[in-house]
């Protein structure tokens, strides 16, 4: 498709572009939410299956920073979902 039909498809039903665009980001945001729920859970396990003292240790180091991790993934799948909302509401007022 040329970029002049795309901006006519665009102009004829712009509340349902946008809504497409809310629906992208709320299935961003909600993958993004599950996959850091999945790591969560991963790191969880693997810290019950290392019974070493040295292997928690270190694990301890690298779990700080996958806490880090997994706190910046959450916000931004969070901030997804919020946008998703904020764009929803403004599709419907077009």
């Amino acid at each position: 498709m040329s970029l002049q039909v795309l901006w006519s498809l665009l102009q004829a039903h712009p509340a349902q572009s946008i809504n497409s665009l809310a629906l992208f980001f709320a299935i961003a945001g909600s993958w993004l939410l599950l996959a850091t729920r999945l790591r969560e859970r991963r790191a969880l396990a693997r810290l019950a299956a290392d019974s070493e003292l040295q292997a928690l240790e270190e694990a301890s180091l690298l779990d700080e920073r996958t806490l880090r991790i997994n706190r910046f993934f959450s916000a931004f799948g969070w901030l997804c979902l919020a946008l998703a909302l904020l764009v929803s509401a403004v599709s419907t007022q077009l």
